[in-house]
């Protein structure tokens, strides 16, 4: 049996999407306090027995994040080129995409994205 390490951070921004094709509330603009929560994991610590470096991962997630902060979602070069609705899934997949292959063999595990503070969606690879 392989032993597994697991790390996660957080980080947090705001904006404000709209979805088209959703019929209710969410159709118009509106904002949201959003909250990413990204674990990475592996199986071999560094020679000074980390898996990998808070302030790197941390770093890495609030620069992503940064790209997003008080900005129109839908206007984001990457929802205007998928043609994708920037839902939470979808963020959670930007999230995950953007930060894969970073942290040498290590893989991002699971991306979670809160809405709300009740309404979270992740995005888990096979």
């Amino acid at each position: 049996m392989v032993a597994m390490y697991s790390v996660k951070v957080e980080t947090r921004f705001s904006s404000s999407h709209h979805l088209t094709g959703y019929e209710g509330n969410c159709s118009r603009l509106h904002g949201h306090n959003w909250r990413v929560v990204v674990e990475v994991a592996g199986s071999k610590l560094n020679e000074i027995g980390m898996l990998v470096d808070f302030t790197q991962l941390k770093g890495k997630l609030d620069e992503i994040a940064r790209e997003l902060d008080h900005i129109v979602l839908n206007d984001h070069p990457y929802f205007q080129s998928s043609g994708l609705n920037p839902t939470a899934e979808n963020l959670a997949s930007f999230f995950y995409s953007s930060l894969q292959g970073n942290f040498g063999d290590n893989r991002v595990l699971r991306v979670e994205v809160y809405e709300t503070e009740d309404s979270v969606a992740a995005y888990v690879p096979d």
